[in-house]
């Protein structure tokens, strides 16, 4: 401004812009039961864990072993956004799938350590106070890459976990082969949790919770698409 304009720029004052409201877009029950039924078998569980927990994308793929836990029927969800952890319902019908899956990282993970790569990507602290804690099976990803890569940072051959585009593109595939007439992406399946856990009579408290917001304003957006901010709405041509 001083130099273009020829402006002081401490004469003017500046506010930052105002983001415009959007309303998310929510599946219907049906839509989900359709996306879910087109899944691709290698990523169908996955989907179904985004939609069943309300879980973000990042949040699904970087779940390790310790984080599911049987007994209580639970999920832990390790720093998430913001740095929180917080806890999401195990889905009944998903119990012994996620087992079934475990016992193949385990056999995995012991074919990686034959082979001398069976470390697991740990945060530079955590790593430094657990030296060990890199081998062990509970921190393994509980859906890992399908093959071996060589860590950028430490130099070091190991399994990651599954590329988040590749579970990205198996939803937009089964939308596509669901025919659902709506921009679908994996996010669009943590809108539809909320709403249809609202729709089963949860309060608004207990999925702000579950879903991980600061403020129940954030998850107050989901009343709207459900048009039910306290009362029921009918268009006034279905009246006449």
């Amino acid at each position: 401004m001083r130099e273009i304009l020829n402006k002081n720029p401490e004469e003017y004052r500046f506010t930052h812009a105002k983001r415009g409201k959007r309303l998310p877009t929510v599946l219907s029950k049906n839509e989900v039961k359709n996306l879910l039924s087109h899944s691709d078998d290698n990523y169908a569980l996955l989907i179904g864990l985004m939609y069943g927990t309300g879980m973000r994308l990042m949040e699904c793929v970087r779940l390790r072993v310790k984080d599911i836990d049987f007994d209580y029927g639970q999920i832990m969800v390790r720093e998430a956004k913001g740095d929180k952890d917080r806890v999401v319902p195990l889905p009944e019908r998903y119990k012994q799938q996620l087992k079934d899956q475990i016992k193949k990282v385990e056999v995995q993970h012991a074919m990686d350590t034959k082979k001398g790569a069976g470390t697991v990507y740990l945060p530079i602290a955590l790593a430094k106070k657990y030296p060990s804690a890199q081998t062990d099976l509970i921190w393994q990803y509980v859906f890992p890459s399908n093959k071996i890569s060589l860590d950028p940072h430490s130099g070091v051959k190991r399994r990651h976990h599954l590329h988040e585009t590749s579970l990205q593109k198996a939803v937009k595939r089964a939308s596509i082969e669901a025919n659902i007439k709506k921009k679908v992406s994996s996010h669009v399946l943590r809108h539809s949790f909320a709403t249809h856990m609202l729709e089963a009579g949860y309060d608004i408290r207990t999925v702000q919770e579950l879903l991980g917001h600061n403020d129940v304003e954030t998850t107050m957006i989901y009343t709207h698409v459900l048009n039910k901010p306290g009362l029921s709405v009918k268009s006034p041509v279905d009246l006449i």
